[in-house]
């Protein structure tokens, strides 16, 4: 592999902007143009901040890539048949797949977030078992308030409450979960350690 093949990680501000920009792009479109043309641009910037995302580190976390999935199959299917149901089912249809995916590895014991994040966060095995449980629930619930919200709001609510309900909650989720992380901490190779309680 030559120096210029050798994938390097995004910094936390370019990450940041990856992952949020196509949601801020698809708000501010729906406020001028509407849901159908808010969602070609969501599409649009999604497949964008996949190909840079792929450009530089050479790879796609399964998580973004599988919501990036989601978010062009149901846009596609929103724009085609100028219907806003699918794009509002999107969050449903990922965070209940997220959470069926947890659940189904807790189930067969072989936690799901350990295979997908065990390179980065070193857990022993119970750390791992209820990580995986908090989000799991955290995905179920957040499947749930969606289908909830875009039956009960108008189409501008629902928009708002995916990019400032949703996304600040999974991000402010993900922050209560450091003192977890710290207390189960393994120092193993594995992660499978058995960290302090």
């Amino acid at each position: 592999m030559t120096d210029k093949e050798i994938p390097r990680p995004l910094g936390a501000g370019s990450k940041l902007l990856l992952d949020l920009g196509p949601l801020v792009l698809f708000f501010a479109a729906n406020g001028f143009y509407g849901i159908v043309t808010a969602t070609a641009s969501f599409v649009a910037a999604t497949a964008v901040s996949l190909t840079i995302t792929y450009g530089i580190e050479r790879r796609i976390a399964p998580m973004p890539l599988v919501g990036s999935l989601v978010v062009l199959i149901f846009g596609a299917l929103t724009v085609a048949l100028d219907d806003a149901t699918f794009i509002k089912l999107k969050p449903t249809v990922a965070n209940g797949f997220f959470a069926a995916v947890l659940l189904a590895g807790l189930a067969m014991k072989k936690p799901i977030l350990k295979r997908l994040f065990g390179a980065a966060i070193r857990l022993d095995d119970e750390g791992w078992r209820i990580l995986s449980w908090r989000w799991a629930g955290f995905f179920a619930l957040s499947a749930l308030a969606n289908e909830i919200a875009w039956r009960h709001l108008s189409t501008d609510a629902w928009v708002t409450f995916k990019v400032f309900g949703l996304v600040p909650a999974a991000i402010l989720f993900a922050m209560l979960q450091a003192p977890l992380i710290q207390r189960r901490q393994s120092g193993d190779e594995d992660g499978d350690g058995t960290g302090a309680a």
